[in-house]
């Protein structure tokens, strides 16, 4: 136990210490910087031409969303059509047959809007071509989209006075070619050393020790879970995941997935820092997130290393292991699955439906508060909305106008922030409320046998609840107990996947592009310190605050009514 807890503690240093320098090279690669990454410059200048993109040319930031939208709704066009005629493209060796229309419609929005909710099994649900062409190619956009998103919001904090918050177009090739490629090329190869496959052969016939045959799914997965983990997207190559032991063969592809899931969230802070020249800043945001990252850690850990006591008597040594692999632990599956629900990973190595009751309370709470770390992007997005509305209410606290680097915020701005932070629970509750009724009222509205749970009472509940947070929150992990491949779950996830991507997305940039408008204000003797330990607690207060008064109630009666039933 020891050592599996000082693998933990190993994992945690690492991403720490990686994704300062990553920092520094992703500020450097959207300020146009010189940089090693230059080698990379043919490359990108050949997309442009191709495409007759003008990479200097400045976006206001209505242009900018605009310009986001557009590319997006083209993809999902392109996914959709690939998705329903699979069965007729190449490279389907193992012969899987098309998506439905709603299955196709999930699918779809799930991986354009970088959540990757599966409600299918990735060994028969796809083939390999749109494991390539719609997953892995989603994978890589829909991750740069939501670096690009922060890096013009970087741009636009830290001018003085514009109206342009640079260009979508240069962000977004960048972020790819610069960051993500070269990154999942070194997991990519990690990974094939380790045993994962990456071949395009069919099923293999494995002969057993009980003299039987099985057949083993393989294909290139290697390249497609190194840029799920890398671009927090998590969706998995095999319908188990990373608990799969060819998507996850030992522990050290457990370690570089686990870190991978956290490096490139992690570095946009810093990077944030070094593109505003001001590391302060920086790291006031990083301590806080890191410490809502580290109470998940220390209770998913105590309670998956404590054993459960439904089946007290019984040798418990290596934790509560149902749902867990042997090979990686009762340790380290905890701290992944705060990993995977602190970003919009939602990768697992475990089951999240088998955990302790607590745990899945930490998981949905990293998801319900969506701002420890985050998506590569958006994470530090759903942040910044939560730095407007502290300022505003410190602001009012000590009588000053609020002001944010200089600019002052004011009414329309706390508008629109307010309407983000409330439309995410928003969105959860009215989701979970819809389906607790039906459940209850017309049993048979999605399913012939009469209900869609696994489990009844307190953990149904949760099981209904964790899936819309996890959709919300663009995570894509789920309480497996819940039958979601139906018209219901599809369309009602795809719509909540839809609003809960582009509307955070569209005000926050806003938010980024109105104020870059205003007259800048010169910090004096008055004005509000948004660098300091003080500040940092007032967001960090101003956060919990709002996941407490939107989330108690609903986890009072699931997730914290299953753990006193213990």
């Amino acid at each position: 136990m020891n050592t599996e807890l000082l693998g933990s503690g190993i994992q945690i240093i690492l991403m720490i210490a990686l994704s300062y320098p990553l920092g520094k090279h992703i500020a450097k690669v959207f300020k146009g910087e010189k940089s090693w990454s230059d080698i990379f410059s043919p490359v990108e200048n050949a997309i442009y031409k191709i495409c007759k993109i003008d990479p200097t040319e400045e976006m206001s930031w209505k242009k900018f969303l605009g310009t986001l939208l557009t590319l997006n709704l083209f993809w999902f066009f392109w996914g959709m059509i690939l998705l329903v005629s699979q069965h007729w493209l190449p490279l389907n060796p193992d012969g899987n047959g098309a998506q439905s229309a709603d299955q196709a419609f999930n699918t779809c929005i799930s991986f354009l809007v970088n959540c990757n909710l599966q409600h299918y099994s990735g060994e028969s649900g796809l083939t390999y071509f749109t494991q390539l062409f719609v997953v892995m190619l989603f994978q890589f956009i829909t991750a740069a989209t939501g670096m690009a998103a922060m890096a013009g919001i970087m741009k636009a904090m830290a001018a003085k006075t514009t109206k342009t918050i640079g260009n979508f177009w240069f962000f977004l090739v960048r972020s790819c070619t610069r960051i993500l490629l070269p990154l999942s090329l070194i997991v990519g190869f990690i990974l094939i050393f380790q045993g994962v496959p990456m071949g395009f052969e069919g099923k293999a016939s494995i002969p057993t020790l009980e003299g039987t045959t099985q057949t083993v799914s393989q294909g290139p997965a290697a390249a497609i879970v190194a840029i799920k983990q890398m671009g927090t997207n998590g969706g998995g190559y095999f319908g188990a995941n990373s608990a799969h032991p060819l998507e996850n063969p030992s522990y050290l592809t457990n370690m570089v997935e686990s870190i991978s899931i956290l490096l490139i969230p992690m570095a946009m802070i810093f990077a944030l820092g070094f593109y505003l020249k001001r590391k302060k800043l920086a790291y006031s945001i990083f301590t806080v997130m890191l410490l809502g990252y580290l109470i998940g850690v220390g209770i998913n850990t105590w309670q998956e290393t404590g054993g459960n006591p439904k089946i007290a008597g019984i040798d418990q040594s290596g934790g509560a292991m149902e749902g867990k692999e042997v090979r990686i632990g009762s340790a380290a599956t905890a701290l992944w699955s705060v990993s995977t629900t602190a970003t919009s990973n939602g990768s697992v190595n475990g089951m999240h439906d088998s955990m302790m009751p607590l745990s899945g309370t930490v998981e949905m709470l990293n998801m319900q508060i969506n701002s420890w770390f985050g998506g590569v992007g958006v994470g530090f997005m759903n942040y910044y909305v939560f730095i407007i509305i502290a300022v505003f209410i410190s602001g009012l606290m000590v009588g000053r106008t609020p002001e944010f680097l200089g600019k002052k915020v004011e009414a329309r701005e706390m508008k629109i922030a307010t309407i983000i932070a409330l439309f995410h629970p928003f969105m959860i509750l009215v989701g979970t409320a819809v389906a607790a009724y039906l459940y209850i009222h017309h049993p048979g509205f999605v399913s012939s046998e009469g209900g869609w749970l696994g489990n009844p009472s307190y953990h149904g509940l949760s099981e209904m609840f964790y899936e819309y947070t996890s959709c919300s929150a663009n995570n894509g992990s789920e309480f497996n107990g819940l039958i979601t491949n139906t018209p219901f779950w599809n369309y009602s996830c795809g719509l909540i996947l839809i609003l809960s991507r582009y509307l955070p997305i569209i005000g926050q940039v806003a938010i980024a592009g109105l104020l870059a408008k205003k007259k800048f204000i010169p910090e004096s003797a008055g004005t509000l310190k948004t660098d300091t330990a003080t500040f940092g607690i007032m967001t960090f207060a101003v956060i919990c605050i709002i996941a407490a008064l939107a989330f108690f109630p609903t986890h009072a009666l699931s997730t914290i009514a299953e753990q006193l039933s213990l």
